[in-house]
């Protein structure tokens, strides 16, 4: 698997997984710059199950108490919009804009964090990551990921658990 937690490797993730003291392992590997398909670059260079690899999305939602969500999804599938907007009581989910959502999360795409958010967004797990004694999920950065419990993640970032995954078409 990967590296162990360096001092030099701190992210805004890591520190709020510090700073709530929870129990993490970071991953890390060296990033092709050419592949943009972060989450199976993981799986595939440290030989991750994709079910237990969760990839975080940003998205907009219409007719609902929030304006734009996170959801963690695995990376062996992909985001139910529909499923997502019912979840968050809304009545549209659209995929946000990949600026926007840099610039909310204050995360580059491929690196963004359910965690340690420049403004935090209301968070929406999978609740197939209950299967998993742990899950990863991006720590801040491409090539980055910390593994730790769903429900630390969950208990951390107040997130609520959700079918909203679904197989990839």
């Amino acid at each position: 698997m990967g590296k162990r937690k360096a001092a030099s490797a701190a992210t805004p993730a890591t520190v709020a997984l510090t700073r709530a003291k929870v129990r993490f392992i970071v991953h890390e590997y060296e990033h092709d710059p050419a592949n943009h398909h972060f989450g199976d670059e993981t799986v595939d260079v440290m030989g991750v199950d994709p079910r237990r690899t969760f990839k975080t999305l940003v998205a907009e939602l219409t007719g609902g108490r929030h304006p734009v969500v996170c959801a963690v999804v695995p990376v062996s599938g992909q985001l139910d919009l529909k499923a997502l907007a019912q979840a968050a009581g809304a009545k549209k989910a659209a995929m946000a804009d990949p600026a926007l959502a840099e610039r909310i999360t204050g995360y580059v795409v491929g690196g963004i964090s359910p965690l340690g958010q420049k403004r935090q967004l209301p968070v929406f797990v999978d609740s197939s990551a209950l299967d998993f004694p742990t899950m990863l999920v991006s720590g801040g950065r491409r090539g980055f990921s910390v593994e730790l419990a769903a429900r630390d993640l969950a208990d951390v970032l107040r997130a609520t658990f959700a079918e909203i995954g679904r197989a990839r078409a």
